[in-house]
């Protein structure tokens, strides 16, 4: 996996946003299933509030500060890069800024920083 995030931080990091979406997306499934007694229609509704863009926004907006150097590098060079599409439910702003969340668990990921990665990936799933 070290070689894979080698090759990818030297490029644009929309595919570590394409990776980290489906890593964060799964740990918040994982959660919703141990953690709410739902009927099964419910479930997506449930992550859906934590997987939406301007949820992810907001969780970055709140770490930010406690990123380290290179976990900052990896956040602002995700949010500036240029995707080929645009949000459909949400801000500009909050697009990128998920987008720049998601890169940054996808780095975290290949990095194999689970403890990071989850401390993370726990806060995504607090309640507003």
């Amino acid at each position: 996996m070290k070689d894979l995030l080698s090759k990818l931080e030297k490029t644009n990091l929309l595919p570590l946003a394409f990776l980290g979406d489906s890593v964060h997306t799964q740990f918040v499934r994982e959660h919703v299933l141990e953690h709410y007694n739902e009927k099964m229609q419910n479930f997506h509704k449930k992550a859906s509030q934590f997987c939406k863009a301007s949820h992810q926004s907001k969780v970055l907006e709140k770490i930010f500060n406690d990123l380290t150097d290179k976990e900052k590098e990896i956040v602002k060079r995700a949010r500036n890069a240029k995707p080929k599409h645009t949000a459909k439910n949400s801000s500009s702003k909050d697009y990128m800024m998920a987008t720049a969340f998601e890169a940054l668990v996808g780095y975290l990921y290949l990095e194999e920083n689970k403890q990071r990665l989850f401390a993370i990936l726990n806060y995504s799933i607090q309640e507003e």
